[in-house]
């Protein structure tokens, strides 16, 4: 524990790289604000800042960076995952090009490629030409539902 304490600098940089490996790995803005705030308590640590004071800048920066810069850069470095093409479809409409009829399955074309599709609840009944909304994909049968007529 006195080593410890004799040599807070060298812990304060430890804890910096041990975040900044972490933030190598996952690589989402996740630690990056502990790497900056372990810093600064090194730094306060060599100006020689009693214990507690590190600790506390230490989480004060830290919390300040992440909760006032982290939404920034996320948006900045778009970081949002971006949606896979069948993500996408969720929510498209779709043109039936063979009927679905209740208890079985029918296709439907959506952006040029046809589906197998059945629906959300098995009493679905969508003729040839109707379109129907996507609600979401199963294995490679699409789910949909049929739009209300207008």
């Amino acid at each position: 524990m006195e080593w410890l304490l004799s040599n807070l600098v060298i812990c304060w940089i430890i804890l910096a790289v041990v975040f900044a490996v972490i933030e190598a790995a996952v690589s989402g803005l996740v630690t990056i604000w502990f790497v900056i705030g372990a810093g600064a308590a090194a730094v306060c640590s060599l100006a020689g800042m009693p214990v507690p004071g590190q600790i506390a800048v230490f989480f004060g920066v830290s919390i300040v960076l992440l909760v006032f810069t982290r939404p920034i850069l996320v948006k900045k470095l778009k970081l949002v995952r971006e949606k896979n093409y069948t993500e996408q479809l969720e929510g498209k409409t779709g043109l039936v090009v063979e009927a679905i009829k209740p208890f079985s399955s029918g296709q439907v074309k959506v952006r040029g490629i046809v589906w197998t599709a059945v629906g959300e609840t098995e009493d679905l009944d969508a003729a040839k030409g109707s379109h129907v909304e996507i609600l979401r994909i199963e294995g490679v049968k699409l789910i949909v539902k049929k739009l209300a007529e207008s």
